[in-house]
C-alpha cells in the first residue's frame, strides 16, 4: 500500500471515529491487530460491541466504499473479532459488524454507517 493510501486511510478512520462518536458510539480501540487480522475501529454502541470496517473512496469510479468489503475481508475481520472477544472474555456480549463508508471528497463527502453490514462467518465459532 502506498504512503498516500495509508495517509488517506488514517484520515478516513479519524473522520469515521468522529462520526461514530457523534452518533453515540464509545470508541474502545482503533487499528486493533491480532495475528489473525486487523479491525479499523472497535466501539460500543449501547451494550453491543461493534467491529467497524472503514472504507473510503475519493470518487465513485470503482463503486462506493461499502461495496469494497469482500467476503475475504469479512472473514479476516471475523477472525480478528473472535480473537478480541476471547482475549477480553467478552464472548457472552452482543456483537455486530458495521461498515462506515466515506465517499467523495470535500463538501461532496458522504458518510454512511451500515449497522449489521454482515454476519459472523459460519466457518468460525467462539
Amino acid at each position: 500500500m502506498s504512503k498516500d493510501n495509508l495517509k488517506l486511510g488514517m484520515l478516513a478512520e479519524g473522520r469515521a471515529e468522529e462520526f461514530l462518536k457523534k452518533n453515540g458510539y464509545k470508541i474502545l480501540y482503533r487499528n486493533y491487530k491480532s495475528k489473525l487480522g486487523e479491525i479499523d475501529i472497535i466501539a460500543r454502541d449501547r451494550d453491543t460491541i461493534c467491529f467497524v470496517e472503514v472504507k473510503c473512496r475519493l470518487s465513485d469510479k470503482f463503486g462506493q466504499g461499502c461495496e469494497a468489503v469482500s467476503g475475504r475481508k469479512q472473514g479476516q475481520i471475523t477472525k480478528a473479532a473472535l480473537s478480541f472477544l476471547k482475549e477480553n472474555k467478552a464472548c457472552d456480549k452482543a456483537a455486530r459488524f458495521d461498515v462506515v463508508s466515506l465517499d467523495g471528497a470535500g463538501r461532496e463527502e458522504k458518510i454512511t454507517l451500515i449497522k449489521n453490514a454482515f454476519e459472523l462467518d459460519r466457518r468460525f465459532t467462539y
